[in-house]
């Protein structure tokens, strides 16, 4: 299915041990690109929480928070380094008697430095692994439903934008024929009056030749041909589902390509309306793809 990049997931599970709340938000970005947000005695399994977020997920900036709240008895004990502590506030005690200060150490601001602390659990138990991770692919789904669903959206919007495409070049494919055939008929009265005030005679060799070389500027067959290949190109890779958005990109590019061709080697008023309509209904479908995965 289809997925936008942009979504919010949420998970509440309580567990005996503790309760867990993921959340999850996510913007467009060219790569997959995470942020992560977890309480100090998790944060050590963030190679592993990842491998089951790029199961869900290919691209987009992903913010990640955790609040996990263990329940009464099961809180586990800080770990507090001592060792260190004590060098530290040793250093700054011979700088405070260097300096011929009194130091009195203030305790509470040891509380502040978060690389003094850590948790007797910092090898959890592996059920309490799987739950943590359960929960978040709990959140992960959540989260590409609601992807899902702009995706569906999008999707939408641009198949109406791919038809009405198609409609303008239904007309354009009727009239450049028609074009080819006035321009011809043009050169044909305007080489006749440049020779009316001279003896000289309209050479019909001469003038086919001149044709051939009109014809072949005006002709846009072959770019109508690969321009609606590449609108059918696009529904197909709506209706194929997820990771289409860098191929979608491309087919846009080169649907761009061939009607600023067909506007190029077709200079009729109508046609050039019809080439600025097209463009813009491209871009629009341009910046919508910039939210796909």
């Amino acid at each position: 299915m289809l997925r936008s990049m942009t979504g919010f997931g949420r998970c509440l599970t309580e567990t005996p041990h503790f309760t867990q709340q993921w959340e999850i938000k996510s913007v467009n970005s060219r790569h997959l690109a995470l942020k992560w947000r977890l309480p100090a005695a998790v944060r050590g399994l963030e190679a592993r929480l990842e491998k089951v977020v790029r199961a869900h997920a290919s691209r987009g900036r992903v913010d990640i928070s955790l609040m996990l709240q263990h329940t009464a008895g099961s809180v586990p004990e800080p770990c507090f380094d001592s060792m260190q502590a004590s060098a530290m506030l040793d250093a700054l005690r011979q700088l405070a008697a260097a300096r011929g200060d009194t130091f009195s150490p203030d305790y509470s601001a040891l509380l502040s430095l978060p690389f003094l602390w850590g948790d007797a659990a910092d090898e959890m138990d592996e059920e309490a692994v799987r739950q943590l991770e359960a929960g978040l692919a709990s959140a992960l789904e959540d989260w590409n439903e609601s992807r899902s669903a702009e995706g569906r959206a999008l999707a939408q919007d641009m198949n109406a934008r791919i038809l009405r495409m198609e409609e303008w070049l239904d007309v354009i494919t009727l009239r450049a024929p028609a074009i080819r055939e006035e321009r011809m008929a043009q050169l044909r009265d305007r080489l006749s009056e440049a020779l009316a005030g001279t003896d000289a005679e309209l050479e019909e060799g001469r003038f086919l030749q001149e044709v051939a070389i009109l014809t072949d500027r005006l002709d846009v067959s072959e770019e109508l041909t690969r321009l609606r290949t590449h609108l059918d190109r696009l529904r197909e890779l709506l209706s194929a589902g997820r990771d289409a958005g860098r191929r979608l990109d491309f087919t846009l590019q080169e649907c761009f390509r061939e009607i600023n061709t067909c506007g190029n080697k077709t200079p009729d008023v109508q046609l050039s309306r019809l080439v600025v309509d097209f463009k813009n209904e491209l871009e629009k479908c341009r910046e919508q793809v910039q939210n796909l995965e």
